[in-house]
C-alpha cells in the first residue's frame, strides 16, 4: 500500500513520523475521509471545505492551496489496486523544533505541519444489513462544546462508540441537554409522519457530507424537512430512526435502547431515501 507523508509517496511500512510530533503527543491535529468510487472521490470539494473549517478551528494554517490537495488525493488514489476507497488526510501541528520544549501546551514557534494520507478498501453496508436495519443505544454527549471541528482526539467518540458495540448494536445516539446532537459516528435523521427532521448544524456536532447529501436529495425530491432542535421525546417517538456517514451510507435504526423505532423495520422514506443516495453515486461514477 502506497502512502502519502510530508511530500512523498512511499510503501506504508517505510513512513515514519517522530514521536514528539503533537499528533501523538497532544492529540492536536485534525482529519477528513473520502469515500471514492470507481476512483473518483465523493464531495471532494465539501471535504475540502471542511478540512479547512477544521484547520481554522485549530488555528493551524492549511499547508496545500485547494488545487494541491486535489492533485494529491488523486495521486494517492491511482497508487492503489482497488477501485473503490477511503482517502484518510490528516494534518497535525508537527514537531516542535530544535531548542523548543520536546512537549509544551502552546503552539510551537516555526514549526511545519505534517500531513499523512492513506487509502484503504471502501467497505459499505451490505444489502441485507440495510434491509435489515440495526439497533442503537442512547448515552448523554460527554464531549467538548467544539464537536464541528473534525479532530483526531477522538476518545470520547470511541468510548462511546463502544457503549454501542458492548450492546451489540450499531451506534450510540447522543444526547445534550435534552436534545439529539448526533452518533458517535454518524448523523441522525428523525422521521416522524412524513417529515425529515435533522438537527440543526452547530459547534455542538459535526456536520457531515451525507448529510448535506440527504438534505439536498430531499428538497429535490419534494420531501419536507424541518431542520430544527430534535427533542428526546421526539427522537423515542420517531416513526423512523437514520444513521447516515459515507460507510454506512443511509442506514434504519430499526431498535433504540432495545424498544422498536416504529413498526421496527427500516419505513419506506429510509428505502426511498437509500434509493435517491445510490441513483446520485451513479451520477458520480459516470461523470
Amino acid at each position: 500500500m502506497s502512502v502519502y507523508l510530508n511530500g512523498r509517496f512511499q510503501p506504508l511500512a517505510e513512513a515514519k513520523v517522530p514521536v514528539l510530533d503533537r499528533g501523538f503527543v497532544f492529540g492536536d491535529g485534525v482529519y477528513e475521509l473520502v469515500p471514492v468510487y470507481s476512483r473518483k472521490p465523493f464531495r471532494l470539494d465539501g471535504h475540502l471545505r471542511r478540512l479547512q473549517g477544521s484547520l481554522d478551528g485549530i488555528r493551524l494554517a492549511n499547508p496545500h492551496a485547494v488545487a494541491e490537495w486535489r492533485e494529491m488525493i488523486l495521486q494517492l488514489i491511482a497508487l492503489q489496486d482497488f477501485s473503490d476507497q477511503s482517502v484518510y488526510i490528516q494534518v497535525t501541528r508537527g514537531t516542535p523544533v530544535e531548542g523548543q520544549p520536546p512537549r509544551d501546551h502552546a503552539f510551537p514557534r516555526d514549526g511545519a505541519p505534517t500531513v499523512f494520507m492513506f487509502a484503504q478498501p471502501l467497505v459499505t453496508a451490505p444489502p441485507e444489513q440495510k434491509a435489515a436495519g440495526v439497533c442503537a443505544v442512547t448515552a448523554v454527549d460527554n464531549r467538548w462544546l467544539r464537536c464541528d471541528i473534525k479532530a483526531i482526539s477522538l476518545l470520547a467518540n470511541i468510548l462511546l462508540r463502544q457503549q454501542a458495540i458492548d450492546a451489540d448494536c450499531a451506534e450510540t445516539v447522543m444526547l445534550r441537554d435534552g436534545f439529539l446532537t448526533e452518533g458517535a459516528a454518524s448523523s441522525i435523521f428523525v422521521v416522524k409522519d412524513g417529515v425529515l427532521r435533522a438537527p440543526p448544524p452547530s459547534n455542538l456536532m459535526l456536520t457531515g457530507i451525507t448529510y448535506d447529501v440527504v438534505l439536498e436529495l430531499a428538497a429535490a425530491h419534494g420531501i419536507p424537512v424541518e431542520v430544527r432542535p430534535i427533542a428526546e421525546a421526539e427522537l423515542r417517538g420517531a416513526d423512523e430512526l437514520w444513521m447516515t456517514s459515507s460507510t454506512r451510507e443511509i442506514m434504519a435504526i430499526v431498535k433504540l435502547d432495545g424498544a422498536p423505532v416504529g413498526a421496527g423495520v427500516p419505513g419506506p422514506l429510509a428505502q426511498r431515501m437509500d434509493g435517491m443516495y445510490q441513483a446520485f453515486k451513479q451520477q458520480v461514477m459516470r461523470a
